[in-house]
């Protein structure tokens, strides 16, 4: 389970690397385009608007794969050492609800109705860009998984 939580962790990196590269050139043509021409281009601002939106639900796949997401340790901190290992657990366990519901299943019905729906600008279906939601979602349930794994056989608390 460790070489797919590393292999997807570098495929994710590289992803939002090359989105935040393309979306640097596209922004700096916008800006070119919009004050040197005087004729701003809507394809790039949508393309960027939604590689955006992607780099931010792999992104946050990612940290939460990381377990470098924000969270209110407050009660966990001041739990005894034997406890915090069920309250992380539960912690993950209502996230990987949350994602299946809400990312997974939600999602996965929202990208369906809206493959009907064509962008203006890219002549693409929105449900393309919808679709980061539930792959995203999946990501992070596996994530959640491995992370619970990995608590769960922790021998020392962190």
């Amino acid at each position: 389970m460790e070489v797919i939580k590393n292999f997807l962790d570098k495929l994710i990196q590289w992803f939002c690397i090359v989105i935040m590269g393309v979306m640097t050139i596209l922004v700096t043509w916008q800006v070119i385009t919009r004050y040197v021409f005087n004729n701003p281009s809507v394809v790039t601002e949508q393309t960027s608007q939604y590689l955006f939106v992607w780099l931010i639900m792999y992104g946050s796949a990612y940290v939460f794969g990381k377990r470098e997401h924000m969270q209110i340790s407050f009660v966990r901190d001041k739990a005894p050492k034997c406890v915090r290992k069920i309250i992380d657990i539960f912690q993950e366990i209502v996230t990987t609800v949350f994602v299946m519901g809400v990312m997974v299943y939600g999602g996965y019905f929202s990208a369906l109705r809206q493959m009907g729906q064509i962008d203006a600008a890219l002549q693409i279906p929105m449900g393309a860009i919808y679709s980061a939601i539930p792959i995203s979602g999946i990501i992070i349930i596996f994530y959640a998984i491995n992370n619970i794994k990995k608590i769960a056989f922790s021998k020392e608390d962190k």
